[in-house]
């Protein structure tokens, strides 16, 4: 049965650990998926050996970060897009999660909005050959990333739509929106279909989802309601030495 899931980005809850003691104790915390950022500085066969040992999938990894809000980069990042999408079938996941950029001060920003469009539009036909979704993501700038392009997830719907492809989505970071504009389930129900992954933590301190002001039980009923099947990427620094009983804690989460 296809169903809304967690998945654990390995780069931050095991960071510095082998892939062999990650993928261990994400099986042993009763998920199922493992993801991370970067492909290209990682011996992929080693990661597969290890997921595979393991039984686990890979929910998402990112594509190469090449700015989408400057045009003179648009090669660039159809070049790194293609290498990502060739990774992306090695390790057999569906999803590419694609920053876009940093503000540039001496463009106007609706020009710099247009570029993002028109390199999504370029980038459409790749994706949908590949049979691959590629999310766009809105991060908040007042804590973690001053001076990036996208930061509310309005705007990031607004560009799905521009772009109109079954194959690019947003990732909705419940952690940075809950940062750059709270109003977390209504926007996220509202716009589910515009969704293609999502990635948590608690807040403040992006630590464990347990710990802090976001009702983490509640905004995955609510998503769960909406027949979203993909996963949530749960991506955090732990607080906590060991972070298999955190992580189990949140697996029970989604038998309910």
């Amino acid at each position: 049965m296809n169903r809304f899931k967690p998945s654990v980005c390995i780069d931050s809850v095991f960071e510095g650990k082998s892939f062999e003691e990650a993928c261990k104790s994400v099986r042993q915390s009763e998920i199922n998926a493992i993801e991370f950022w970067g492909w290209w500085d990682k011996d992929l066969d080693a990661l597969v050996k290890a997921q595979l040992e393991n039984n686990l999938k890979i929910s998402a990894c990112c594509t190469k970060f090449v700015s989408l809000v400057d045009a003179n980069l648009r090669s660039l990042y159809l070049k790194g897009l293609k290498e990502s999408i060739a990774a992306a079938k090695k390790l057999k996941t569906g999803i590419l999660i694609s920053q876009v950029g940093d503000f540039l001060t001496d463009v106007p920003r609706a020009t710099q909005f247009k570029s993002l469009v028109d390199g999504l539009k370029a980038a459409a036909p790749l994706l949908e050959e590949a049979g691959i979704t590629l999310v766009i993501e809105p991060l908040n700038e007042l804590i973690d990333h001053k001076g990036y392009f996208l930061v509310n997830s309005d705007e990031a719907f607004k560009i799905i739509d521009a772009v109109d492809s079954p194959n690019i989505k947003v990732v909705f970071d419940i952690y940075h929106q809950q940062i750059s504009e709270g109003q977390l389930i209504r926007n996220i129900v509202s716009n589910i279909d515009k969704i293609g992954h999502f990635h948590a933590a608690g807040n403040p301190g992006r630590n464990e989802l347990q710990k802090g002001e976001i009702n983490y039980p509640e905004i995955f009923k609510a998503i769960r309601e909406t027949g979203f099947s993909g996963y949530v990427g749960l991506e955090y620094w732990p607080l906590e030495k060991t972070p298999e009983k955190a992580l189990t804690e949140v697996a029970s989460w989604f038998e309910k």
